[in-house]
């Protein structure tokens, strides 16, 4: 007889992550001789991070003795709530980052352990809604899941903005959502929401009781116009307790300033919430050290940057709107550094970018969900990211075209 499997079953009920599943797909399929492999399946930017990182390092390094504080530094927060009042144009003195902010490794890890923040055993009675885009990041299912709650994937295509239609959230469902997953910028559209979305999703949270946790980690990566913010509109809108009740906004150092392996970002919002956050953090993280938190304090502080950023990904674009000339459906983006392009078959089309280009991307299906007994909505896609040099860009999307358009 079998032996059961030992731990947590909700585990099982989850898929492979996305990039097990393409190293599954793509398992014993050989590229072409003599081409050099171009990895444009995962964002992780290739951009040479700031010489302020190292900089900062060679400071701080006596600090690396000491165990960090869970909250961080003043000097920390006074950054981030510097940082956001300037990028989202707070009124003066509303945001108090003492009570607001909270660094976190990464927004992996902090959007995860909201979920086991914001889900309660029941809600209304009854299984608590955890609700997110289809498409997704994979962790708020994840996350979703084995916090005891149900996800609830809404459909977030062409016909809809790329953005959940939160008209079609029925009275019944928002009773039970404990949580609400929103990206914006998109990953993998790129769809930014405008203010009265993103009112209409704050409105919303509070009137039914739930956490809004809006991933704006693609934020600074914009082509034209920098995407409002969910703290910018909450600024205007009426409030009980405080300007930010119900919501969470999270950002990273991995897109802005090309520093993945910081693994630092921040979660900021409903003072509220950021204290039971940082009671969770203290018996599940330990901290960010604090030479890491010294470079990060540093990085928000200096946009030089950041501006450099932007310019090389808006050439990078245009190189692959050059190759592209309007395939595949494609749609600009607002922001973030993806292309999400509809090529009949997904799956098959990764294949054979692989095995005759090369070129890996990643199936759109893997990043979707089917909604019922309905087609995987994602499943004619392929998710490109545009993280390597402006001409590596050019050249991977043009053999894109000529692969697959023939």
């Amino acid at each position: 007889m079998a032996t059961p499997a030992l731990g947590n079953d909700r585990l099982d009920r989850l898929t492979d992550y996305p990039f097990t599943r393409l190293a599954n797909l793509l398992n014993g399929l050989t590229p072409r001789a003599n081409v050099e492999p171009v990895v444009m399946s995962i964002g992780e930017p290739q951009h040479t991070p700031p010489a302020l990182i190292d900089e900062t390092l060679r400071t701080t390094a006596h600090l690396w003795g000491k165990y960090p504080p869970v909250a961080g530094t003043p000097d920390f927060r006074a950054a981030v709530g510097d940082w956001l009042a300037r990028r989202y144009q707070l009124p003066s003195g509303l945001f108090d980052p003492e009570v607001s902010v909270l660094p976190v490794a990464g927004t992996r890890e902090a959007l995860y352990l909201t979920a086991v923040l914001a889900v309660p055993e029941r809600k209304a009675g009854q299984t608590p809604a955890v609700l997110m885009p289809n498409p997704f990041y994979a962790v708020y299912e994840g996350a979703g899941l084995l916090a005891g709650g149900e996800p609830v994937f809404l459909p977030a295509t062409r016909e809809t903005g790329f953005l959940p239609d939160l008209d079609a959230l029925t009275p019944e469902l928002l009773e039970r959502t404990a949580l609400f997953y929103l990206c914006t910028p998109a990953n993998p559209q790129g769809a930014a929401a405008d203010a009265a979305y993103l009112a209409r999703a704050i409105t919303l949270a509070r009137q039914y009781g739930f956490v809004l946790a809006v991933d704006e980690c693609y934020a600074e990566i914009y082509l034209d116009t920098p995407p409002v913010g969910a703290l910018e509109v909450a600024s205007s809108l009426p409030w009980a307790v405080s300007p930010w009740d119900n919501i969470l906004v999270f950002h990273s150092l991995s897109k802005r300033s090309n520093a993945a392996g910081l693994r630092s970002g921040f979660v900021a919002g409903d003072p509220a919430l950021i204290r039971r956050f940082n009671r969770l953090r203290s018996y599940s993280n330990a901290g960010t050290p604090l030479p890491l938190l010294s470079v990060a304090t540093a990085l928000w502080r200096d946009e030089a940057h950041v501006e450099e950023n932007r310019a090389a990904y808006r050439a990078k674009f245009a190189a692959a709107e050059e190759a592209l000339q309007g395939r595949f459906g494609y749609v600009r983006p607002a922001g973030g550094f993806f292309l999400w392009l509809d090529v009949g078959d997904g799956e098959d089309a990764a294949r054979r970018l692989w095995t005759e280009g090369a070129i890996r991307v990643l199936p759109g299906a893997y990043l979707t969900r089917t909604n019922g007994d309905g087609p995987n909505a994602g499943a004619p896609y392929i998710r490109v990211a545009l993280v390597h040099d402006t001409a590596t860009v050019a050249q991977g999307t043009a053999a894109l075209v000529r692969i697959l358009d023939r």
